[in-house]
């Protein structure tokens, strides 16, 4: 990415990564640490962030559906300039019994909202942004995943009220909805010999994508480049939605 961006573009900015430990958020996280900014993660274990402090990334064991973890880490953060809440988990199949609706939407939405609405005062000093990570899913549905897609959805919709709430104060919210990344989310899906292929010949680019493609995205919603833009959802997806 350094031939992509700027290597110092975000020297002196902290940036916050909840499910910053594996996938996507991590990958988003270490793009911008790449590129200078202090960068702290969230996983929900410990054992899911050994591998932060030797790429110079701090990680914070925490719960996004605990009020006081989210009331704790923030309230340690004397700055933030960039907020991606990137935590979120899926539960195919399991998804058509209430409990486990209720959890995924639990995690994959209200922990997107509990940490924009907790760090509004801090991204407020810093005239700041937030990145919501949707989904492709927030634009239609799959028997497998109801929750998940249902979560997306509201992510997207949330991205747009906390932009329209948030503009006063200078914050920008944008929102980015990945297509078939591959992940260990989606790993059963990607290394299947029948199910990956098939995927793949479905997208405008006949491949699946990477947590890297995703950085590129929230890098520049983050960016002096993006500086009007706001209260949109940037689809990377290969095309997969216009195929």
């Amino acid at each position: 990415m350094a031939a992509t961006f700027r290597d110092n573009l975000f020297a002196g900015k902290t940036v916050l990564v909840t499910g910053g430990s594996t996938g996507i958020g991590a990958g988003i996280a270490r793009a911008f640490r790449s590129h200078g900014a202090r960068v702290i993660v969230t996983g929900s274990t410990p054992e899911k962030l050994t591998w932060c402090a030797a790429q110079g990334i701090e990680g914070k064991a925490v719960d996004v559906r605990s009020d006081a973890d989210c009331a704790t880490l923030l309230g340690s953060l004397n700055q933030l300039d960039v907020l991606v809440t990137a935590a979120g988990i899926v539960r195919r199949d399991d998804e058509h019994r209430m409990d486990v609706f209720q959890d995924v939407l639990d995690v994959n939405l209200g922990g997107t909202a509990r940490y924009a609405m907790g760090a509004r005062g801090l991204l407020a000093a810093s005239r700041g942004n937030i990145i919501t990570i949707a989904s492709m899913l927030s634009y239609f549905g799959d028997r497998r995943v109801p929750a998940y897609a249902a979560s997306k959805g509201g992510v997207s919709q949330l991205t747009k009220s906390l932009a329209i709430a948030y503009a006063p104060e200078g914050i920008r919210v944008n929102a980015i909805a990945p297509g078939w990344i591959e992940t260990p989310l989606t790993e059963e899906l990607w290394q299947s010999p029948t199910i990956g292929p098939a995927i793949a010949s479905r997208t405008a680019t006949k491949t699946w994508g990477k947590p890297e493609d995703i950085a590129n995205g929230a890098m520049f919603l983050a960016s002096p480049a993006a500086a009007y833009v706001t209260g949109t959802t940037l689809i990377i997806d290969g095309g997969y939605s216009i195929s």
